[in-house]
């Protein structure tokens, strides 16, 4: 019997229990599950339908506004604009109406503010969940000249990422664990600054920038932090990786925090950061430059293997196991 862990299952238990099972015998789906893809798309003739799932299960606090901006994160690393949401609420009895207005309230607001319309879904009072479950399937439109995934990218390929490391993971600690972080000796001034990081959840802006620009392989930096995101495009184009951690950028804030807690950055569920292959003869940097957002480089993708340089030494690659913002939740509950 396997004992499974807290998180999303990834590498081989996902292949194995999952994937594998899956049968992908329809011409017009284009792209099918697979590891390191987080959506898939349908060919309807005019344009193409990309769809992606997602749940909100370790935030408590914006938990409407994050489970939109995720969902939707997946249509924008696959170079599609969203459209429409389907919702999936599962409460428990305690909730009262005032709490599930608001969530719902918030759900509407933010996809509202996407250009996104709320399609339906379903709602269920339930004993076997102890909080909120939010899941949200996102539908999206995409140009077939535009689309991307994490299978397109190439050896020899440099990785960058926009905005830094820890954005959703850090953003979480200080709104729901606000008291706990003081307690470790989080100043109030990181904190706050975190907390406006609710404006830089979504990559769509990224995403378009990207894509228009020659970007085909693209993958939103999520449970597993970058890492994770690192390894899921690898697996999904069948090459290995050097991370390159002598060059990453984390900000004072998230650096603070994951000092204090003891957690790795580029361990830490960062939605709000996309990871972009960037093939020789592209220049990001100029790409980016009259842009508000900034990127990154954090490695390069290679034929073969899995290797970190820190210090200026490079060494075999192992990924956490788990990502740090659901170690962090196992060890609070």
């Amino acid at each position: 019997m396997i004992d499974l862990k807290i998180g999303k299952l990834a590498g081989n238990e996902l292949k194995e229990m999952i994937l594998d099972k899956i049968d992908h015998f329809r011409a017009d789906v284009l792209l099918a599950a697979g590891p390191g893809e987080d959506s898939a798309v349908v060919d309807l003739g005019d344009f193409m339908l990309v769809v992606s799932s997602d749940p909100i299960t370790g935030a408590e606090k914006k938990a409407g506004f994050l489970a939109v901006n995720v969902a939707c994160n997946d249509l924008a690393a696959a170079g599609a604009e969203p459209f429409g949401i389907q919702v999936v609420l599962l409460f428990p009895p305690y909730l009262n109406k005032k709490d599930t207005e608001k969530i719902m309230e918030e759900i509407v607001l933010t996809a509202k503010m996407m250009n996104v319309e709320v399609l339906g879904g379903h709602t269920e009072i339930t004993n076997l969940v102890k909080k909120p479950i939010i899941t949200v399937t996102a539908l999206g439109k995409a140009d077939k000249n535009e689309l991307t995934s994490s299978s397109n990218a190439r050896a020899g390929d440099s990785l960058y990422i926009s905005k830094g490391m820890g954005i959703e993971g850090s953003y979480i600690l200080a709104n729901d664990y606000q008291d706990y972080l003081l307690k470790k000796g989080v100043s109030q001034k990181s904190i706050e600054t975190v907390c406006s990081y609710i404006d830089r959840i979504s990559v769509m802006e990224e995403s378009r920038i990207a894509r228009k620009n020659g970007i085909k392989a693209m993958h939103d930096v999520t449970e597993g932090g970058v890492y994770g995101a690192i390894t899921e495009m690898a697996d999904a184009s069948n090459l290995g990786y050097i991370i390159e951690k002598d060059n990453f950028y984390v900000e004072e804030a998230v650096d603070e925090i994951c000092s204090k807690l003891k957690m790795d950055p580029a361990a830490l569920i960062s939605s709000g950061t996309m990871l972009m292959a960037v093939p020789e003869g592209i220049d990001i940097q100029e790409i980016f430059k009259d842009s508000s957002i900034e990127v990154f480089r954090v490695g390069k993708l290679i034929e073969k293997g899995r290797y970190i340089i820190e210090n200026g030494e490079k060494k075999s690659f192992e990924i956490p196991p788990i990502d740090e913002l659901w170690k962090f939740i196992e060890k609070m509950s």
